[in-house]
């Protein structure tokens, strides 16, 4: 059974970076095998897809947020990282991690984490 479970401060102040770490387990799989999505939800709107990070270690990332957001990835613990520069409130969301499934569908995902609700405030 694939597990993805986000960890990380469920607060942040304005203008700090928010970091989320994504920890992948189960399956005979490894980070390389396939890619891995950041998406996020904040209250009251629908899902809104930040960035990805490829089986080869690039990153395709949103263009509304690509100049703030960066990912990476530790293969050897199986995790993959989501820093986003300059938080403002507008940044308060449910933050999930997800794995890409193209077999479903372009960008379809398969196995989401169960999400990490984020806020920002002082």
């Amino acid at each position: 059974q694939v597990q993805l479970q986000e960890s990380g401060p469920g607060l942040v102040k304005p203008s700090q970076t928010l970091s989320l770490t994504c920890t992948v387990s189960g399956g005979h799989f490894t980070l390389n095998s396939y890619y891995w999505s950041w998406i996020r939800q904040p209250p009251g709107k629908g899902l809104e897809w930040m960035g990805a990070i490829f089986s080869d270690g690039t990153t395709y990332l949103s263009p509304s947020l690509k100049s703030r957001t960066s990912i990476s990835r530790d293969t050897s613990k199986n995790q993959f990282t989501l820093r986003l520069s300059s938080v403002t409130p507008e940044d308060q969301a449910v933050y999930y991690c997800a794995r890409v499934s193209n077999e479903l569908g372009p960008w379809a995902h398969d196995y989401w984490g169960q999400g990490t609700q984020v806020t920002v405030s002082l």
